[in-house]
This record gives C-alpha cells, structure tokens and sequence, in this order.
C-alpha cells in the first residue's frame, strides 16, 4: 500500500498533482486548491492510502510540488 499525505492548506492550486496524478487528485472549483481525492483530514494533514501501482505517479506529483506540501511512502515489504 501506499500512503499519500497532503498538507492541503498551503496548497497554491499550480495544478501539477492533478496533471501528473490525476487519478488520485482533482482541483476544486471552491478554492483553486487541489484535492486528494478519498483523503481523510487530520489537523490539516490529508491523507489517504491507495495501492502500489499509483506509486510512481504520486511521487512524480510530489517531487513536482513547488510548495512540497506533498508526501508518499510506500509501505510494501520487498522479498
């Protein structure tokens, strides 16, 4: 499983989650801001645990985060 955890009150809404990711992430028309689709809110932090395949898309979106609001870790044991 992977984790995905946003702090979503700093977000500037540039949108690159939503274009890297866009499975696991869409802009609301609220606020400008992005939104991690599923996530649970926890004093501020949000976040939500999906499967291993959107690993590689979510890091993608954090490491393109210009606020770097964005975290993921992967919780798979390797053999």
């Amino acid at each position: 499983m992977v984790t995905i955890t946003q702090q979503r009150d700093k977000c500037i809404g540039c949108n690159y989650c939503v274009e890297l990711a866009h499975v696991q992430w869409r802009m609301s028309k609220k606020d400008g801001k992005s939104v991690l689709l599923g996530a649970k809110d926890k004093k501020g932090f949000h976040t939500v645990k999906v499967e291993d395949e959107f690993f590689e898309p979510n890091v993608k979106a954090a490491q393109a985060c210009p606020v770097k609001i964005i975290s993921v870790r992967s919780s798979s044991v390797s053999p």
